[in-house]
């Protein structure tokens, strides 16, 4: 592909006159100029800009002042293609969109148009590109410009990896290998390279811009309980009434969704296990201002464009610092201030550790994927699903684990797929390796990038800055004055009070235990030593002979953690490292130790602990999984208890290994009926709900059908 002769591109009056008239606007947002100016010239491009930064102007503007051609634009957004469309219509813009909602006839209609050049700009859907016969039928049409938006779903790198996207890099050689930009919102410079290797860019242009929202209120809460987060979900949203709030599951979206609304919030949840048209309806009643909170997971995403959202309040902690800034930057796309708010807690980290293991495809996975794709092709002679592989296989094998080993299988030539046909690769076993290999990489990378974003919860430096310098964006060394932790410092008296003479006891202990450390541990590992931790980790490191293991037994881990925070923000204790971060001692914090400096501390005081009465030391502990719980039945929990001895003797382990005391009766006291319900209880956490959950919501269902066996502990 050669260079346009730059002396045929449109002036700069010609440009600003088409953005004006064609586009309404003024002027350019920040990089789109550059962008749209490198484009014209004929050069390949790579744009990362923020949700809400522009990036379709950066094609539709090139498309539109471009004598001839068609622009292809590949999206993976089927249900918004049709707004797209008709918004450029409505500027007098020709174009159209080509995905599954067409019949073949239609598209057929269309594709002859195409060729005829009568339209500017064509969205399609990376999975048309697996149809032969759809890549024939492009041969007549002149394609100036193929841009793939989010683009970062071609990388394994990248936090939303889409299988179709690997077809694309075939597709643009098979249009004649024209000019192409990428573009997406969310893509740390390693991202980028995958991305411009994939595609196989021509020594692209990259621009990283825009990444800073001035806006935008970002800051972290500490949350110790569900309870907590309730409470600062609801003052957040009472001050700010239109909102999304993200959850990392669909169980989670489930319950946090019932709890807001019991509290008298109009809000609806949206993820992939609703219906289609119950989802569509939801979308379509948020953007049209109808609806003003939902609960979401992460599937209500890419093409949300409400400009009057003034918060996004992340329930749970995202997988990667590109997840969360790409929904949090959703808020105030109208520029008028807007407030992120992440609840943080550490056992948020947990849910995604069980997510990257579960997608992580082991040997024993691998093989059978491969033998299930062999015999489903001699079956049925077109290429199996995911879908129904993981259906031969049963639900012993998660469907995520076998789509993984599908795609790794794809991509390493252990099958081959093209055309409507499979077969079997030439040499699946070398093949083998590859993919175990990828999978331990993939984990790996997964892992590395939830290690980044649990840094930025716990950073105490500008978030903004934090953010800029994540995505390399060249702005990224200011301070923004507007986060949490500018704030901090800003105001003096936010760093709170003296400490009591018992509070100066415990902070001699917490800069002792660091000092101790050498820098060789972050915030978890001080925590447990403190608190006297029994984790196999801590004793093999032999942690528990240091002079401080234990000094902070009497406390909670909570409240440790606080005390630890609170030195943190005083500047007692640094942390060093980027995706490991560990904990040192200042200057400041040495002579703090050795009382020979005062500090202020923002800390709450320590709670007392009420001493049991012999009335409440002889009745049974009721856990409750929510503030109007019930006492739970006697029959449910002899009947919990009867499952878990049952389980505990098939496995050989002990019985509370199965159930602890406390989770059983927990599990009773909530009678949950479903699994969203059964996830909220404390003590059942996704592995837990993975391994038991099927029967412990039959033995519960079991008893609510018997005659007289209505359960006091649930919904009735």
């Amino acid at each position: 592909m050669g260079e346009k002769d730059s002396s045929a591109q449109p002036s700069g009056a010609e440009i600003s006159c088409s953005l004006a008239e064609r586009f309404g606007h003024a002027g350019f947002l920040p990089g789109q100029e550059q962008v749209v100016r490198a484009v014209l010239d004929g050069q390949d491009c790579l744009v990362v800009m923020p949700t809400g930064g522009g990036k379709s102007l950066c094609y539709q503007l090139p498309a539109v002042l471009r004598a001839e051609g068609v622009t292809l634009v590949i999206s993976p957004l089927i249900a918004l293609m049709k707004d797209q469309v008709d918004a450029l219509e409505a500027r007098g813009i020709a174009a159209t969109f080509l995905n599954s909602s067409l019949g073949w006839d239609e598209m057929a209609a269309r594709l002859e148009q195409m060729a005829h050049g009568q339209f500017r700009l064509v969205y399609i859907a990376p999975e048309r590109f697996r149809n032969e016969r759809f890549l024939d039928a492009l041969g007549p049409v002149k394609v100036e410009l193929f841009a793939v938006d989010e683009a970062h779903c071609i990388s394994t790198w990248g936090h939303d990896f889409r299988p179709d996207y690997l077809r694309l890099r075939q597709a643009i050689e098979r249009v004649g290998r024209p000019q192409v930009i990428a573009l997406t919102a969310t893509a740390t410079p390693e991202v980028c390279a995958d991305i411009a290797d994939q595609l196989g860019l021509a020594a692209p242009r990259i621009f990283v811009r825009g990444f800073a929202r001035p806006n935008l209120a970002l800051g972290v809460h500490a949350i110790r309980s569900h309870e907590e987060k309730l409470r600062r979900t609801l003052e957040i949203l009472s001050d700010c009434h239109t909102a999304i709030v993200y959850c990392a599951t669909r169980a989670s979206a489930d319950k946090t969704r019932a709890r807001l609304a019991a509290n008298g919030i109009d809000c609806l949840a949206y993820h992939a296990g609703l219906p289609d048209g119950e989802r569509q309806s939801v979308q379509e009643r948020f953007m049209a201002g109808g609806l003003p909170v939902v609960v979401a997971t992460n599937a209500f995403g890419m093409g949300i464009d409400r400009a009057d959202l003034r918060a996004v309040v992340h329930w749970d902690v995202p997988g990667s610092l590109e997840a969360y800034y790409q929904e949090a930057g959703r808020a105030g796309r109208d520029g008028q201030p807007a407030r992120c708010e992440l609840l943080y807690t550490y056992a948020d980290a947990r849910t995604h550790e069980f997510f990257i293991q579960s997608s992580a495809p082991d040997e024993r996975t691998v093989m059978a994927v491969l033998e299930a794709f062999e015999a489903l092709c001699a079956q049925r002679g077109a290429v199996p699903t995911a879908v129904m592989i993981a259906a031969r296989l049963g639900p012993g094998v998660k469907r995520v684990a076998v789509s993984s080993a599908l795609t790794q299988l794809r991509r390493a030539g252990a099958i081959e797929t093209g055309a409507g046909e499979a077969a079997r690769g030439a040499d699946p076993d070398r093949a083998l390796e590859e993919v175990l290999r990828e999978a331990q990489q993939r984990a790996e990378r997964e892992r590395s990038r939830l290690r980044r974003m649990l840094r930025y919860a716990d950073s105490r430096e500008c978030r903004h800055a934090f953010i800029l310098r994540y995505f390399g964006d060249p702005e990224g060394d200011e301070v923004c004055g507007r986060c949490d932790n500018c704030l901090r410092r800003d105001r003096p008296s936010a760093l709170g009070r003296a400490p009591d003479e018992a509070e100066w006891i415990q902070i001699q202990k917490v800069l002792s235990c660091v000092a101790r450390l050498h820098g060789r541990f972050g915030r978890a590992r001080v925590t447990q030593v403190l608190a006297g931790s029994r984790l196999a980790e801590v004793l093999r490191l032999r942690l528990d002979r240091l002079p401080t293991y234990g000094a902070l037994s009497d406390c909670s881990q909570a409240r440790i953690r606080s005390l630890i925070e609170a030195l943190v923000d005083a500047d007692c204790i640094a942390t060093r490292g980027d995706e490991y971060p560990t904990l040192v001692l200042t200057s400041k914090g040495r002579e703090v130790m050795h009382r020979r400096r005062e500090v202020l501390l923002a800390l709450a005081p320590p709670r007392a602990r009420p001493a049991p009465s012999k009335a409440k030391s002889a009745a049974p502990k009721t856990p409750t999984s929510g503030p109007l719980s019930a006492p739970p039945s006697p029959l449910l929990v002899e009947a919990l208890r009867a499952l878990r001895n049952r389980l505990a003797r098939q496995r050989g382990v002990p019985a509370y290994a199965i159930l602890t005391n406390a989770t059983l009766q927990a599990v009773a006291a909530a009678a949950p009926r479903d699994e969203a319900e059964l996830l909220a209880v404390k003590g059942i956490g996704p592995a837990k709900l993975e391994d038991l959950g099927r029967e412990i919501l039959q033995t519960v269902a079991s008893l609510r059908a018997a005659p007289g066996g209505q359960e006091k502990g649930g919904a009735g």
